[in-house]
């Protein structure tokens, strides 16, 4: 790993299916959700990387006021209240307030190149990092 280079070995995970509610077809695969049970020292990797990645983020401030994971003292409940406080300013101003959200595989959705680039051009990833 001197090199950059995540070895083969810490590239596999044992994947596990999980039902994704009791009451759903234990027959339909769509009502199950891959659970990836990582090596130990994949794991490690991965939180060694995201420590690093955040304190570059804190370190020059990239973090937005608003992001809620990765930080100490913000939670989803940080992100949920600050939508209510929003939806309740708007109904106190007598505008119009809607929030529809769906976060279903919304991880799936994310564009591997788009990530890359925005990492470099937004948050100073390069090099070997990047690669």
């Amino acid at each position: 790993m001197h090199n950059g280079v995540v070895p083969e070995s810490n590239k596999s995970a044992y994947i596990s299916p999980l039902l994704k509610k009791s009451n759903l077809d234990l027959a339909d695969v769509k009502s199950y959700r891959p659970i990836s049970n990582l090596s130990v020292t994949s794991k490690l990797l991965e939180i060694l990387v995201a420590k690093q990645l955040v304190s570059h983020l804190k370190a020059h401030d990239l973090l937005s006021r608003m992001q809620s994971a990765y930080r100490r003292g913000h939670a989803t409940v940080t992100a949920v209240t600050k939508v209510l406080s929003d939806i309740f300013i708007a109904i106190d101003r007598s505008d119009f307030a809607a929030l529809a959200l769906s976060l279903t595989a919304a991880f799936d959705t994310v564009d591997n190149d788009i990530l890359l680039k925005r990492l470099h051009s937004c948050f100073g990833v390069s090099g070997r990092v990047l690669s």
